[in-house]
């Protein structure tokens, strides 16, 4: 049968669609990017805030008016979303005729392949990770690479342990492998994902730390690029840094998560850090890796987040000039201590705020930019955008959360081009090939 797909949500869900696809093929079937042409459809959904689980229910709707018209025959749905409400979602949907949640992604040809209505999986989301071949959709040049699945630190704002269940690592010979075979591949940039990366090994209480296992993913040979998603203020070891200083192949870009930094708005979100021990850590990083690029994401509106705790914020942010950062309004999730919060502050209000802190950010980000003008970066081609100019990343830019260079010259897609960089255009730097 033909089958489209559909992956909504982070990186780590991209890794179990693309798994699925892997499955999907090997047992014959055609993928099509048209659902108009398919037989069957897959919808592999996030539910992680409330805008991401609409996506997910707009998705899943607009692929029932196919299966109404009748050129859709069958209509999964995987992930997040069944997960979170497998006591619901058949119900509430009943268009859809099969769910699986985050334990049964291995049971996807299953699912498309029977003729039961209703057809359902929920195997144990605490189970170590299946390790299963994949069709890398990203790319040229880069993939992600997941290296554990599941969270334990119980944020109050955050349901993602109990959709994904605990903190699990994948054995360090598998990713190892899977590097090797991604280099082969032409992969020059592995891209680290996990909830949180900086807990990897833990589980396995023989010693494997996450600095361990970079130190023999820089050995693989044709890896040119290793950048880390997402490293937690308090895990971030000496050890590990001493590791990502040394390392060439590591590259100098850390995302650290710090959510916010007024001391009380930390206790609420049940997050370990201070305001002081969040700045002596960007400090001894910016100490120890000289040039680091320092993301974070923030969430302003939580309940108690007041006019003084949100110019705290904006103070902060003045101050440490992050040259990339994210920011969310707060969304109240079911079943988490922050939604039975008092002093909330209304969703307006939390979305001007983050308007706030964006526009801050957004002028803080182009002075970094800026200052690289009339530099030469190492950039790794993507392709060609709609210009007929070459787009790209440098190290200083993540896939989908932060700006491309776009350049002219002699460039292939997959590999790393010298770049000058000529000017700052619309958030992009732009320049051509050395």
């Amino acid at each position: 049968m033909k089958v489209n797909f559909t992956s909504l949500g982070c990186a780590k869900n991209l890794i179990d669609s693309e798994q699925m696809l892997a499955l999907i093929t090997a047992a014959g079937h055609e993928f099509t990017p048209d659902p108009a042409q398919a037989d069957a459809a897959v919808v592999n959904t996030c539910a992680f805030i409330e805008a991401a689980q609409q996506e997910a229910i707009d998705a899943i709707l607009e692929l029932a008016e196919l299966k109404k018209a009748g050129s859709l025959k069958r209509l999964v749905v995987t992930g997040c979303l069944p997960q979170r409400y497998q006591g619901d979602i058949l119900r509430e949907l009943p268009e859809i005729d099969a769910v699986l949640g985050v334990g049964s992604f291995p049971d996807i040809v299953a699912a498309l392949e029977s003729d039961e209505h209703h057809f359902a999986r929920f195997l144990d989301k605490n189970a170590p990770l299946p390790e299963l071949d994949r069709a890398v959709t990203t790319g040229p040049g880069w993939a992600y690479i997941k290296i554990a699945d599941g969270c334990d630190n119980r944020c109050a704002y955050c349901v993602i342990p109990s959709i994904r269940g605990r903190y699990r690592s994948r054995p360090a010979d598998a990713i190892l492998a899977e590097a090797r075979a991604l280099a082969e591949g032409g992969v020059k940039e592995l891209i680290l994902v996990a909830q949180d990366v900086t807990r990897y090994g833990r589980d396995f209480r023989d010693g494997t730390t996450l600095a361990s296992l970079l130190g023999e993913l820089v050995k693989v040979e044709g890896i040119e690029w290793i950048r880390l998603h997402y490293l937690y203020p308090n895990e971030l070891t000496d050890e590990l840094v001493d590791v990502i200083a040394e390392e060439p192949k590591i590259v100098k870009y850390l995302d650290v998560p710090i959510q916010h930094v007024n001391d009380a708005i930390l206790r609420r979100m049940r997050r370990p850090e201070t305001r002081s021990s969040i700045e002596a850590l960007f400090a001894k990083l910016r100490a120890r890796i000289p040039g680091v690029v320092l993301r974070t994401s923030l969430i302003v509106g939580l309940p108690g987040e007041g006019e003084a705790e949100f110019a705290e914020l904006l103070d902060f942010l003045r101050a440490q000039k992050l040259p990339r950062a994210g920011v969310f309004a707060y969304s109240p999730q079911e079943g988490t201590p922050a939604a039975e919060m008092p002093d909330r502050c209304s969703p307006e209000e939390a979305q001007a705020r983050q308007r706030t802190v964006m526009d801050l950010q957004n002028r803080l980000m182009d002075d970094f930019d800026r200052a690289r003008v009339g530099q030469e970066l190492s950039v790794l081609c993507e392709g060609q955008g709609p210009d007929d100019r070459w787009v790209g990343r440098s190290f200083a830019d993540s896939p989908d959360v932060d700006e491309q260079v776009l350049f002219t010259g002699d460039a292939v897609p997959g590999r790393f081009a010298a770049v000058h960089i000529d000017a700052l255009e619309d958030g992009c730097l732009t320049g051509h090939t050395v």
